[in-house]
């Protein structure tokens, strides 16, 4: 039977969502300041554990990670089923890509604790018609184009519960390091040079407090199996005064894999993840379309390419999903990235 400690021999710390898809969940709609650009939506976004992705570590030591995702929205939902238009009166959106960089820096004092910090870049590009009247022709247009540092998380875990350190807990935050609120301003179109979207903004203008737990085991002589979970609430938000005040919605991601270690330089896994998102709050948000429920399924692999060096890339799936209002979602994600332990 193979060790139990397969999974903290990977160079990677304790589990947590990907940086990029905690923004993603945070990244619905609110309202903008402009009267003809409604709120753009997406309860949405790459929801893939990348530690588990890469196999947890209780190895002490530094670890440098990278990681690039990739998601484009380009399908417009409401509820349960795609839809061809909006009715009168709702923002008609036609597309937002996403790219996100992020840089993960893990600190492990002992197999028992860890510090992460991760830095995310993002680049984003949209484009919407704005509010939709079947009166009238749709409108040119209105895009925008922004890169630029998104909101930096920290988060501390420990994982000395039991003796083969494979049940972890997290507390972190998230910080508003990003630009926020009007920074960014639509660059073609009716809208140009009008503030974009709050939630479109490369970050939220709130801190969030961050909970989660995790844990894995092997399940025969070839299977690891893993389980994990975040909640994520904003605790302070910087748009606080009245008329002009949002609050990003909680957020919860679950995520259930199954690995297979048959050979250990080569290791295919899946996994389920799962995102609840609540609604918007606050005289900007646009309450009616920044929540839902999405199912991700994620076939993927990891590869030690050196006994210090991982690699791993993923695609994930939406299999489910229930938005409430209607909002821009992905077909497809993607997600690759690189951890070395020094």
């Amino acid at each position: 039977m193979k060790s139990s400690m397969r999974f903290l021999a990977a160079a990677r710390a304790p589990a947590r969502p990907s940086l990029h898809c905690a923004a993603l969940a945070a990244t619905t709609a609110i309202a903008s300041l402009v009267p003809q650009i409604a709120s753009a939506c997406a309860t949405c976004g790459c929801t893939l554990s990348a530690d588990a992705a890469m196999g947890y570590s209780a190895l002490p030591g530094w670890r440098l990670s990278f990681e690039y995702d990739y998601l484009h929205q380009d399908q417009l939902r409401s509820g349960t089923r795609s839809v061809d238009g909006v009715p009168d009166g709702n923002e008609l959106e036609r597309e937002t890509l996403n790219r996100y960089l992020t840089t993960t820096v893990n600190y492990s004092p002992s197999p028992s604790w860890n510090l992460s910090v991760a830095v995310p870049y993002v680049e984003r590009t949209h484009s919407t018609y704005g509010e939709y009247d079947s009166t009238q022709p749709l409108p040119a247009l209105s895009t925008s184009r922004s890169s630029s540092l998104g909101d930096i998380r920290v988060i501390g875990s420990y994982q000395g519960i039991l003796a083969t350190h494979n049940l972890g807990l997290q507390l972190g935050v998230k910080l508003p390091t990003g630009q926020y609120g009007t920074a960014v301003n639509f660059t073609g179109g009716p809208a140009a040079g009008t503030p974009l979207d709050a939630s479109l903004q490369p970050g939220t203008g709130s801190t969030d407090f961050i909970v989660g737990a995790y844990y894995y085991r092997p399940i025969s002589q070839d299977f690891d199996v893993f389980v994990n979970g975040q909640f994520q609430a904003a605790v302070k938000h910087h748009l606080d005064q009245p008329d002009n005040d949002y609050r990003p919605g909680n957020s919860t991601t679950v995520s259930v894999g199954l690995r297979y270690e048959a050979e250990p330089r080569f290791v295919p896994q899946v996994q389920l993840n799962l995102l609840h998102k609540s609604r918007d709050q606050g005289a900007l948000a646009d309450v009616e379309s920044t929540a839902g429920n999405v199912a991700y399924l994620s076939p993927g692999v990891t590869v030690r390419a050196t006994a210090r060096l991982h690699l791993f890339a993923f695609a994930q799936l939406p299999v489910a999903s229930n938005l409430y209002g209607y909002q821009l979602f992905p077909r497809w994600t993607a997600s690759a990235g690189a951890s070395y332990a020094f």
